[in-house]
């Protein structure tokens, strides 16, 4: 199957956020739509390729550019690599909590301190809310593309996407599914506004996110909504991402994609997964 990429603009409401747009060619007729989302180094080329590995399943993929700005010009992968040498003198849970982590970035060197003010930005419960809402808007272009069908839309991230992808089934009722690689969940007391049908996908060996699931796995169940998850024994956090060699984990990686594939051809009627 052909598949046609390009760089588009989205408008928001608020600011147009840069995206990419993967899509099966030629187009036979309208076909489920699948929303792609960023770690926490913004749109790259892995994201790209996973939206163009979903166009040649026969999806429509796009993935939007949440840090479009500012953000992103502070959130590169070697700005972030000096975030993670402050973080490892830090206890985990500081990156959850804004205000301290606000605190910590005042104790640390110069030049790392924008960065580590970028992260306490992007997870402040004000900043999420307004991505979910960015999100939302997403979900609205993709609905009015005339090869998609509007009722088969999903949503996948990775990371700080996959937190994202979660807090955008909270925001958009009519999302069908969200696949959750690795990301923290999204505010608990939101969870009965889901109506969209979550795959959480996990590993061993991240506690900080993977600690944290069972209690989105008990508010789940008390709304009465569907929730499956997978804890993978061995695999760090960013398993999935195959161009970062020190923590992709192929076996675990090779078994999720077939797992989300299956997901979408459940719950958004995508073809089923090659045996």
């Amino acid at each position: 199957m052909t598949v046609e990429g390009r760089e588009l603009r989205i408008p928001t409401g608020t600011r147009e956020l840069d995206a990419y747009l993967a899509r099966p060619r030629p187009a036979a007729g309208r076909q489920p739509a699948v929303v792609v989302i960023h770690e926490i180094f913004g749109l790259d080329e892995h994201q790209r390729d996973v939206a163009r590995r979903f166009a040649q399943q026969g999806y429509v993929a796009v993935a939007p550019n949440l840090f479009t700005g500012e953000l992103q010009a502070l959130l590169t992968p070697a700005n972030i690599a000096l975030a993670m040498q402050s973080f490892a003198q830090a206890p985990p849970e500081l990156r959850r909590d804004p205000t301290k982590l606000a605190a910590f970035a005042a104790t640390q060197p110069a030049e790392r301190r924008p960065i580590l003010e970028a992260f306490g930005r992007v997870s402040s419960p004000s900043a999420q809310a307004g991505f979910g809402r960015d999100l939302l808007a997403v979900t609205q272009y993709l609905r009015g593309l005339p090869e998609v069908d509007p009722a088969r839309l999903g949503s996948i991230g990775f990371c700080f996407g996959g937190a994202m992808s979660a807090r955008l089934a909270t925001v958009d009722p009519k999302l069908a599914a969200a696949v959750i690689f690795y990301g923290q969940n999204p505010p608990l007391e939101e969870v009965p506004k889901i109506h969209a049908r979550l795959l959480g996908l996990y590993g061993a060996d991240d506690p900080g996110i993977t600690s944290t699931v069972p209690q989105l796995a008990e508010a789940m169940a008390r709304a009465g909504r569907s929730f499956t998850s997978h804890v993978y024994p061995g695999a760090k956090h960013a398993f999935f991402n195959d161009t970062r060699a020190s923590n992709y984990h192929a076996a675990s990686a090779e078994d999720a994609w077939r797992r989300v594939l299956a997901f979408f051809s459940e719950t958004l009627g995508g073809p089923p997964p090659a045996a």
